[in-house]
This record gives C-alpha cells, sequence and structure tokens, in this order.
C-alpha cells in the first residue's frame, strides 16, 4: 500500500509540475525600441500577476499554472495592449509585443516625458510650434537622444552633437560651426526658449532628454538665430511610472563624476508628477592646468488634473567653476612648413591660478489648456539669471617683437584678464493652436507672440594688463617701432625687446608658477555699462493636409531694441525689425517615404552686448554703435527626403541645401588692436546631409551620419578671400555609433558591444591661412555587461583606441585645439 501511496505522490507533483509554465517576451515600440517600465499583467480568473519590463524591454512570469489568461500592456505615451494566451502544454518564451505610439496623447507643449529607448526621436515641438512628427516637418532637424548619450558617455554638449552631421565643434567652447555657418550668439536654446551666457564651458547633458540640431536659420520658431542652426536642448519631464537610476563614472584625467534621475508620480491618481535630475563632476585634463568641477541641479513638476490643462514647472541649477583653455601654441611657425607637433599638445599658456566660475539659475514654467477639441493655449515664462567671474593668463595672437619690430616667434605676446559681470534674462513665449478641417483640407494654425528681454545689470566691468612699459613708468597698450627709445627694454636669447607689462610665455624656459598679478600695470580698465535687449515677435503659421500634400506657411515680424547705458543719463539705443516668411511642401510618396522642400529667412541684428566672435563688443564705451552695421540677413533653400525603412524601425533622412547670409562680422585679427571689426560681405553654404538611425534588430541599434559642405566667401573687403573655402569648415565629415546586445538564449547573455567612428576632413584656421588643420580618423569602442535581471549595467568606454594625434580646430599658431588621447571610461549605473 505504501508503495501505491508514494507512486500516487510522484504522479501528483509530477503532474503539478509540468502544470507551471512560464510566459516571457519583450516590449517594444513601432520604431524596435526597448520599452523600459511598461507595467505587464497577465490574469485568469482571481489569478493577477504584475511586473515591469526592464531596460531592454524584457519581462518574464515564471509557475504558472495551465489556462487561459488575458496579457494587458500599458506604457504612458502608448496605446494600450491586450490580447488572450493560452497555456496549456508548453510555455511562451519569446513574445514580441509591438505598442502603438498615443499620438493624441501629444501635448503642444513637452509636459511629460520620452519613455521609448532608442537613438532617434519621433516628433518635435520646437521646431513648427505643434506636436508634429518628424517626417512631417519639411525641414532637416538631427535628435540625440538620452540613450545615445548614456552609450557613448557623452556627459557634456560637444561629445553629444558631434554625431549630428554638419555640425563642427570651433574650439573647447560651447561654439559650433553648423552647415559651414559659425555661431553668432551667446548661450543656449533651451526648451524652445533662448537663454543668455557665456559659452565657455561646456553644459552638463544629465538632465537633456534630446538635443535637437534644428538645421538652417530658425528664425520662424525662434528669435533671432544662427542662420545655420539651432541647437535645442529638451530637458527630462516628469513621467507617471516610477523609475529611479543612479550612476558612478571614473575615468581618465582625473574624471570622477556621479548622476541620479528619479521620476514617478506623488500621488495615486498620478495627477501630480516629479522628476529630480542631479549631477556632479570634478575632473582635469590632458591639456595643462585645465579642469572642471560641475554642479548641476534640476527638479521638475507636472500637473495633470484632467484630460484640458497641464501645467509644468522646472529648475535648473548650474554651477562649474574651471578653466578657459585658449589652445595649444606654436612656436618659430613658418608657413607651409610648421609641424603641428612641435610642441606637446598639453602646452597651455595660462597660469595655475587662473579660472573660470559661472553660475546659472533657470526657473521655467509651462501651461497648456484646451478649450475645446479643436482649440488649445499654451504659454511658457522662463527667468534665468547668469553671472562669471573670471581670471585669466592669455596670448595676444602675437609673437613678441624686437626693437625693430622683427617676430621673435619663441616668444609669446601675453595679456591678463579680469572680468565680472551678471545677466538678468526674461522670456514668454505665448501661442494658440487650432486643429480644425474644412471638406478633406486638415488645418493647423498657430499665432502668437514671443518676448525675449536680457538685461547686463550694472556694475560689471573688465581690467586688462597688457602692453608695454615705458621709461617713465607708464604703460602702452601697443608698441610704436617709430618710438622706440621711450621703452624699457629686456634681453632674452641675446635679443633685446620692449618690456611686456605681462612677461612673455618663453618656449626655451617655461615658467608655471603661481602669478602674482599685483605686479602687473592695469592699464586697460572698462566698465561693463548696463544694457538691455529685448525682441518681440507676433507670427502665424498655418499646416495644412490634403490627401498626400502638407503645405507648411508662416509669417513672423520681430521688433528688435538694443540699449547701452541702461537706465543712466548717457542712455543711447537703436531699433532694428525684420518681416519674415517660411514656405515649406511635404508629399507622402508612400505611408514611409516623404518629399519635403523648404525656404526661410533669417535676421540677426548686430548687438552692443554681444562680446562673441564676430562681435560688436568693442562699441560699448565709445561714441560708436553697432546701429552702423546692418543686420546679418539669411535665407535657406532645402530640398530632401526623410523614410521609415524596416517596418518603421530604420530612419532615414537626406537633405540638399543652399544658405546664404550677409553682413557678418569678423575680428579683424589686428593684434594691437584686439577688438577692432571688419565686414565680410556674404558667404554661401552648399551641401547634403544623410543620417540613419534606429533599429537593425531588436538587440542592435545604429546611428550613422555624413555631411559634405562646400562653404565659400563670397564678398570680403579682401578681395584675394573671395572664392576660397570657409573657415573652420570641412568638406566631408561623418560619424558612425552602434551598440550590439548579445540575446538572452547566447552565451554571453548580458553583455554588449559598441563602436564607434569620426571622421573630420581638413579645415582652414579662423585667422590665417598659413597652414590646415588636418584630416583624422578616430575608432572609439564599448563594452556592456547586465548582470542578473537588468538592473544594474557596467560600461566600459575607450575613446580614441588608436591615440590618434588630431585637432578639433584653430584660430591661429598660437590657438589650436588639439583632440584628446587616448581615454578611458569606467561606469556603472543601477535602476530601480
Amino acid at each position: 500500500m505504501k508503495y501505491f501511496i508514494t507512486v500516487l505522490l510522484l504522479f501528483c507533483l509530477f503532474t503539478t509540475a509540468s502544470a507551471q509554465l512560464s510566459l516571457k517576451g519583450y516590449v517594444q515600440d513601432d520604431h524596435g525600441g526597448f520599452l523600459q517600465g511598461a507595467s505587464v499583467k497577465v490574469r485568469s480568473g482571481s489569478f493577477t500577476r504584475a511586473s515591469l519590463t526592464d531596460a531592454q524591454g524584457y519581462f518574464a512570469f515564471q509557475e504558472l499554472p495551465q489556462g487561459d489568461y488575458t496579457l494587458t500592456i500599458t506604457n504612458v505615451g502608448f496605446e494600450d495592449h491586450s490580447q488572450r494566451i493560452v497555456l496549456v502544454e508548453r510555455s511562451v518564451e519569446d513574445l514580441r509585443i509591438v505598442l502603438a505610439i498615443r499620438s493624441k496623447q501629444l501635448q503642444s507643449v513637452e509636459i511629460i516625458g520620452r519613455s521609448a529607448r532608442k537613438y532617434n526621436s519621433d516628433y518635435s515641438f520646437s521646431a513648427t510650434k505643434i506636436a508634429a512628427l518628424n517626417k512631417d516637418i519639411p525641414q532637416s532637424i538631427t535628435a540625440i537622444t538620452k540613450e545615445l548619450m548614456s552609450d557613448r558617455q557623452a556627459f557634456q554638449l560637444a561629445d553629444a552633437v558631434k554625431v549630428a552631421s554638419g555640425v563642427i565643434p570651433s574650439s573647447y567652447y560651447n561654439q559650433y560651426a553648423i552647415r559651414g555657418i559659425s555661431q553668432n550668439e551667446e548661450g543656449q536654446i533651451v526648451n524652445g526658449m533662448r537663454t543668455r551666457q557665456y559659452y565657455f564651458l561646456q553644459p552638463l547633458t544629465s538632465n537633456i532628454e534630446r538635443v535637437e540640431v534644428i538645421k538652417g536659420p530658425a528664425s520662424a520658431s525662434f528669435a533671432s538665430v544662427d542662420p545655420g542652426g539651432s541647437i535645442n536642448l529638451v530637458t527630462k519631464k516628469p513621467l507617471s511610472v516610477s523609475r529611479k537610476e543612479i550612476s558612478l563614472t571614473a575615468g581618465s584625467f582625473s574624471t570622477i563624476r556621479g548622476t541620479l534621475d528619479f521620476t514617478g508620480p506623488l500621488n495615486e491618481s498620478k495627477t501630480l508628477l516629479y522628476r529630480i535630475n542631479a549631477a556632479y563632476q570634478d575632473a582635469r585634463s590632458f591639456r595643462d592646468f585645465v579642469g572642471n568641477k560641475s554642479l548641476l541641479i534640476s527638479p521638475s513638476f507636472s500637473y495633470i488634473p484632467n484630460d484640458r490643462t497641464a501645467v509644468n514647472v522646472e529648475m535648473i541649477y548650474s554651477n562649474m567653476n574651471g578653466n578657459l583653455d585658449r589652445g595649444q601654441p606654436i612656436f618659430g611657425a613658418v608657413a607651409g612648413q610648421t609641424d603641428l607637433k612641435s610642441t606637446p599638445v598639453s602646452l597651455n599658456l595660462s597660469a595655475p591660478n587662473d579660472f573660470f566660475k559661472s553660475r546659472e539659475m533657470i526657473v521655467t514654467a509651462n501651461v497648456a489648456h484646451h478649450f475645446s477639441s479643436w482649440l488649445t493655449f499654451n504659454t511658457s515664462y522662463m527667468k534665468q539669471t547668469w553671472s562669471e567671474d573670471l581670471q585669466e593668463h592669455r596670448t595676444t595672437n602675437a609673437f613678441a617683437v624686437d626693437l625693430g619690430n622683427n617676430p621673435v616667434t619663441s616668444l609669446a605676446g601675453m595679456q591678463f584678464i579680469q572680468r565680472k559681470q551678471f545677466w538678468s534674462v526674461d522670456n514668454v513665449s505665448s501661442y494658440f493652436n487650432a486643429d480644425f478641417n474644412t471638406g478633406k483640407i486638415k488645418h493647423k494654425l498657430v499665432f502668437g507672440y514671443d518676448l525675449n528681454s536680457w538685461e547686463k545689470t550694472k556694475g560689471g566691468g573688465q581690467n586688462a594688463a597688457r602692453g608695454f612699459l615705458l621709461k617713465d613708468g607708464t604703460v602702452a597698450n601697443t608698441y610704436i617701432p617709430a618710438n622706440q627709445s621711450n621703452y624699457q627694454t629686456i634681453t632674452a636669447g641675446g635679443v633685446v625687446l620692449p618690456r611686456p607689462n605681462v612677461n612673455y610665455f618663453d618656449l626655451n624656459n617655461p615658467v608655471y608658477t603661481i602669478r602674482n598679478t599685483d605686479d602687473y600695470s592695469f592699464n586697460v580698465r572698462t566698465v561693463l555699462p548696463a544694457a538691455l535687449t529685448t525682441n518681440h515677435a507676433v507670427y502665424i503659421q498655418e499646416q495644412l493636409q490634403w490627401n498626400r500634400f502638407t503645405i507648411l506657411l508662416g509669417l513672423r515680424q520681430e521688433w528688435f531694441k538694443d540699449i547701452t547705458n541702461y537706465n543712466s543719463v548717457n542712455e543711447s539705443s537703436f531699433t532694428n525689425k525684420a518681416l519674415l516668411p517660411r514656405a515649406g511642401l511635404t508629399y507622402a510618396l508612400t505611408k514611409d517615404v516623404n518629399l519635403y522642400g523648404t525656404y526661410l529667412e533669417g535676421f540677426q541684428p548686430q548687438s552692443n552686448t554681444v562680446t562673441l566672435m564676430p562681435n560688436t563688443g568693442n562699441f560699448y564705451n565709445t561714441p560708436k554703435s553697432a546701429a552702423i552695421f546692418d543686420a546679418l540677413t539669411s535665407d535657406l533653400k532645402e530640398a530632401g527626403v526623410k523614410a521609415s525603412l524596416l517596418k518603421n524601425k530604420i530612419q532615414v533622412n537626406a537633405a540638399w541645401y543652399i544658405i546664404n547670409q550677409r553682413n557678418i562680422l569678423m575680428n579683424a585679427n589686428l593684434p594691437a588692436y584686439p577688438d577692432s571689426l571688419v565686414t565680410r560681405g556674404a558667404d554661401r553654404s552648399k551641401g547634403f546631409e544623410l543620417e540613419v538611425a534606429g533599429f537593425v534588430l531588436p538587440n542592435w541599434q545604429v546611428n550613422l551620419s555624413y555631411s559634405y559642405i562646400d562653404a565659400r566667401i563670397k564678398r570680403d573687403a579682401k578681395s584675394e578671400l573671395v572664392g576660397l573655402r570657409k573657415e573652420n569648415t570641412p568638406f566631408n565629415s561623418g560619424n558612425f555609433w552602434t551598440r550590439y546586445n548579445f540575446i538572452s538564449n547566447s552565451s554571453l547573455k548580458g553583455f554588449g558591444a559598441g563602436l564607434g567612428l569620426q571622421y573630420s576632413g581638413d579645415k582652414v584656421p579662423w585667422f590665417t591661412r598659413a597652414f590646415k588643420v588636418p584630416s583624422y580618423t578616430l575608432l572609439d569602442l564599448a563594452l556592456y555587461y547586465t548582470p542578473g535581471k537588468g538592473d544594474m549595467q557596467l560600461a566600459l568606454n575607450v575613446n580614441n583606441v588608436l591615440d590618434k594625434t588630431y585637432w578639433i580646430g584653430a584660430q591661429n599658431y598660437q590657438r589650436l585645439f588639439p583632440g584628446a588621447p587616448r581615454n578611458i571610461l569606467l561606469t556603472a549605473t543601477y535602476k530601480f
């Protein structure tokens, strides 16, 4: 009997065990991107289990009884998915679920964050002021998502935008040439709102959802911006699902950094959402005396009480303490013969006690309200404050000269600068969206008002020590050979030279001591006067869709006013205005392929308060005014194709364009008069771009870009420059990045690999044509490991694997900008 009972028990156990089945699968969007944090439920009668997808969109239910189940998957921004699953004889272990984007949830302003985790973004709010899919916008837009930035460890903006076609760094600063047109504006565009600050230190990207490079003059969407394109930083917004992530990074050049990103609902009804991003970095550089300590804190809250109203409030606090890096000097320069490797790429002319401190605070509020099913009102307000405190030794952009005015190319002329200033910025953007039909024609009408106001407050100033010491103890700002007997002299290397106010930098005997700035005579003391610049605009835009055609028409009127010595007795001002048209046509060749053409105009009045290069900053303390210069104007003609391939998994964009700009102010590059200007009449840039991004396989993503730019000088005061290529622009450039994750049933499960290639053709420096910045090709590699359930990822990034020596740009022989040698970053990220 006992044997019968034993057999019966074993049979029951076996039967029960055989009835325990599993259900496993992946959740993706309709472009192949994995969806992390999607809610997955299985239900059979009263039996229910729930889970969330991991970083690879994976979910698993083990030991499920046999039965007839309902599988339900939900994720914010996507249509709910429900299907029947019958588990009887065998498990289901490779289910693939694709969620469709819920287009009706696209807000008119970005208030809820993006849930997809992929290298490309489907939509843009800022380019047209409507929630439009990128493929329907008749303009080239490159989106660099947080996932691509994370995989590449692009912790600063320059590391992120280098993957965009046609975006070329000009220096170590937050300054770029886009499509061959150099930036003329200070500051950044954040969520479609313009900020104001110097561009010297790179902003951190840990609070950035995606970087949008909107190609061409975008004055139809923003106030006066650069003709080549605009870089718009879209910040991370709250999600209605709980996600938390922390990461720690250590690596080359004494780099240590940490970040956190927490988001989720604050109440049961999920009407109040939060997100907080924070980052800290303490890093030095391969460059002598260069370092950066940066702190970023950015909380954001969204309140969505019903389906008609949504509010978002966000703050960004950024505190940066570092050094300005003016580049590598080359001594003994001979045109056409000089070896750029004749000095170490680490060589820097600054002093150990130099510093640059900047502090920024931004508070933004957005409100969107639906008056009806067809009429929406949106308004945004941004308040920004920014301050700087600078102390630096830098070159005068000239070699030393002897008493006969002959250059001594082993010595660099030096100057010392101190500067402090404070800016206060206000932005308002308010507009109505009307969505209606007339017969078979669908209309999206936008009409609104923008205000950009930036004020430089009283109390700013700049002191400079430069020039040469005279025998009577005074300082001459410039060296005049005819009066050489009046100068004090020194002897260096057997050569007699005028004694400088700030000692020359001697290649043969470099000195890296802490400088005593009391030894200098500050012969140039400048008050940075209070200033106020305002830009008002009203605009109307109509998007008409009929059959396969979509027409985008816009008209914007801008009024610009620039006030110097604001609220002072000697206040002066000037005004400017422009009417800017926009026209675009999109034709849906198929449901997956759109053809488009566009025409845009741009407008940038010259300003007394701008100090970028080109600049009009030297007019702030003279009777002259930037009003004597015509505004910089531009136009864009562009045609292209946007396609979705492999069932929307791969996005392909190609564009052909011509950009013209007129009335460009340039620094005259006169060492004796470093603030002097010269006008260039016109430039023209034409070219071709190609970008590919998306999933080749569910576990294999790619991002590829190529750019051909033929940028030429069309009119210039120097006739010999007409027809020559523009500065700092390669003819050819390209980037490639890919990440492959080994599948779950592989012996390498949990591992992934990344590979990147970057190519840039040669360039002409800013202020000399005596040499070229050589072309370069770089190789980057990465290894990823996700142990266990996928909550943690370890990433090892090796940049410039072959340790190439290269330069990203140059101004002259004393300011070359070498790229970083081989470097390594190790990052641990934990999600919970």
